[in-house]
């Protein structure tokens, strides 16, 4: 049997491969290495997975994660799932890999994701050929659940938040701004905070001010990030994550302005890198 996971920083994807049965899929939190240790992931594997899931029968572990480029935190996260799955292979991969492969199977062309975090990239149909940097949450992540959520929050703390969001976020959350500051500097996950108040945004999506900050995330994703890439309108603009997905309508209309074609916009890879890893592998 495969297992095969998509991982983010909030949540992990699953799909179990085990021919002739149909694909199983499920679910838990995300384990981004930057945030977690490899003890964290297994204590919270051991918690998440399914108690029906049968660990020995595991032959593969294809694991693409937040978090996952440089060889010290990949490390951390084989560690985890070598102490899980003792009997399997184990395959750590970028997030940015799962994206592509998903959006693209083995044609070349331009991938994103804009979930909790940011990212984008140039494949080549086998590998990710170009990446710029999205740096994450304090320093970049433009256009991402993250950074809307760190607008909101600011303008929550500096009372300009208007007036129906306002009531609304004091009477959902109850945070006052110490609290916030407590969250950010001295609770583990920042990143995660900060993006669970995008889908706070989504229930005003209404408002002119929500639809504004929205599309100002997605400019500046574009003007940081995507209009840097060499002869980047040359490619339809590939995207997997909520955010962007929540959002498409302002995405497309964010790629219309930078004069670049929609391909896909979907909310999360699980499914076609299943049938990637069943049908072009």
């Amino acid at each position: 049997m495969i297992l095969i996971a998509d991982g983010g920083s909030t949540k992990s994807s699953w799909g179990l491969i085990n021919p002739p049965n149909a694909p199983v899929f499920f679910s838990t939190e995300g384990y981004n290495p930057y945030f977690v240790d490899t003890a964290g992931i297994i204590a919270s594997l051991n918690e998440q997975l399914p108690a029906s899931l049968d660990r020995t029968s595991i032959s593969q572990v294809y694991y693409y994660g937040a978090g996952c480029s440089v060889s010290e935190k990949v490390q951390i996260v084989e560690r985890a799932m070598q102490a899980v799955f003792k009997k399997a292979t184990v395959f750590v991969s970028h997030d940015l890999l799962a994206a592509a492969r998903a959006l693209l199977g083995k044609q070349a062309g331009f991938a994103a994701i804009l979930g909790t975090g940011t990212n984008t990239c140039f494949y080549d149909g086998t590998k990710v050929a170009h990446n710029i940097d999205s740096l994450g949450y304090f320093l970049g992540d433009e256009g991402s659940g993250s950074y809307i959520g760190k607008r909101v929050l600011r303008d929550f703390m500096r009372g300009y938040l208007p007036e129906e969001m306002h009531k609304n976020f004091v009477s959902s959350f109850g945070l006052t701004n110490e609290a916030i500051f407590d969250h950010l500097y001295n609770k583990p996950l920042p990143n995660r905070f900060l993006a669970s108040f995008s889908k706070f945004v989504h229930e005003f999506k209404h408002l002119s001010y929500s639809q504004e900050i929205i599309k100002e995330g997605f400019q500046t994703f574009f003007t940081n990030l995507v209009c840097h890439y060499p002869e980047y309108q040359k490619y339809t603009f590939n995207c997997i994550g909520s955010v962007g997905y929540n959002y498409k309508e302002i995405l497309i209309q964010v790629c219309s302005e930078n004069h670049m074609q929609v391909g896909k916009i979907v909310r999360a890879p699980i499914d076609d890198l299943v049938y990637y890893h069943t049908h072009l592998m």
